[in-house]
């Protein structure tokens, strides 16, 4: 079948090798040479094929740029053969739109604050948005001033009183944020008696009052800083390992006693810092999700906490330097130094370490029983 010229537009031969030659005509009066096309029709069988007769049509470079498409297409072939998925747009993205419709979903991502269960869509937009939050403020050294020295002569006194040698320094630094009990079983290692505990725990704090003379004083700034919290209907909570009758007596004399939307004491947990439970705690009884709390310390133990709850933490650098707090997220000398933009920004950032689904890599010891290391002499003249 002599093809002078192939419909590109209409028909597409990628795929199709066709083979051009060249050809001459002798019709007895002149000799004359023809370019030719031949298409395997058992490839082209249902395919449409237009054809033109004249041959005016065709000029001689285009007859030339047969053999380059051939070998073009023929290279396209074998590279998609090669490469099955490169060069394929695929169009499944499989998105959904919606909560809960499908887990491994690209767009949009995932939003830890939404509720489905809310019926009402302008609650469950404001609980999206980065300005539903909750402040957790430490009592000691964050809304009151609190005297370390007061602390530590406290214990000392204890260890006195009961015949015990007195804690050094490092000790002391190490029980800073713990409950009484927790300080006394685990670092001091006085006695792990229960009732012989809560005595112990109950002396100290007995001896810190009466070190501490019932003077609490807040802080320069703290006020003002939680009064902005309020108007801006950010809920406020507060924790400490005191009792909850001396914590509530401080809270009395400073004028904060209605000011909180959830208070924890040493009676409501097990543990103190460096452990989490604390912040879980108040967390679960406002109804927030750690990554929209933001905790407010002043030592690297509340730092710890914070983070292993999977919460912010802005350190209030009032008995440690700034530069010993540089684990938190953000530093302060005072309160009032914050706006609410900033606690904003903090709540705006998700953690993934939650949802990334990655395990940790442990890295097998190796057995010397089973694998004895070999050992290779070596003369003393060798070198």
């Amino acid at each position: 079948m002599m093809v002078d010229s192939i419909s590109v537009a209409s028909t597409s031969i990628i795929g199709c090798r066709p083979l051009c030659r060249r050809a001459f005509s002798n019709n007895g009066f002149f000799k004359r040479r023809l370019n030719q096309c031949v298409l395997p029709a058992s490839e082209l069988r249902g395919q449409r094929v237009s054809c033109f007769r004249s041959l005016g049509t065709i000029t001689k470079q285009r007859c030339r740029l047969f053999p380059s498409l051939s070998i073009k297409s023929l290279a396209m072939e074998l590279t998609k053969e090669a490469r099955p998925g490169v060069g394929k747009l695929s169009h499944d993205f499989n998105y959904s739109v919606g909560y809960g419709l499908s887990p491994n979903r690209l767009w949009p991502p995932k939003n830890k604050a939404d509720n489905p269960s809310l019926h009402n869509p302008l609650l469950r937009q404001e609980r999206m948005g980065s300005g539903w939050l909750v402040a957790i403020f430490e009592w000691e050294g964050v809304i009151v001033e609190d005297d370390p020295e007061i602390e530590k002569q406290a214990w000392l006194v204890l260890s006195q009183e009961e015949g015990k040698s007195p804690p050094p320094a490092f000790v002391l630094r190490r029980v800073e944020g713990m409950k009484n009990e927790q300080a006394i079983s685990e670092v001091l290692c006085w006695s792990r008696d229960p009732t012989e505990l809560r005595r112990l725990a109950s002396r100290k704090e007995e001896i810190h009052r009466n070190l501490q003379g019932g003077f609490y004083q807040i802080r320069s700034g703290s006020q003002e800083f939680m009064s902005t919290l309020i108007s801006h209907r950010i809920p406020i909570a507060v924790v400490s390992t005191r009792p909850r009758r001396v914590v509530e007596e401080a809270m009395d004399v400073v004028g904060l006693q209605n000011s909180f939307d959830a208070f924890v004491a040493a009676e409501d947990v097990y543990r103190g810092k460096p452990d989490p439970e604390m912040f879980v705690y108040v967390a679960q009884l406002l109804n927030f999700i750690p990554d929209r709390c933001i905790v407010f310390g002043n030592s690297n133990s509340s730092v710890e906490a914070a983070h292993d709850a999977k919460m912010k933490c802005v350190a209030v650098a009032s008995k440690h330097p700034l530069y010993e707090l540089g684990a938190a997220d953000l530093v302060v000398q005072r309160l009032n130094e914050l706006s609410i933009v900033d606690l904003k920004n903090l709540a705006a950032v998700e953690s993934t370490e939650l949802d990334s689904g990655e395990a940790e890599i442990e890295m097998e010891e190796e057995d010397s029983a089973t694998s004895p290391a070999s050992s290779v002499a070596v003369a003393d003249h060798f070198w």
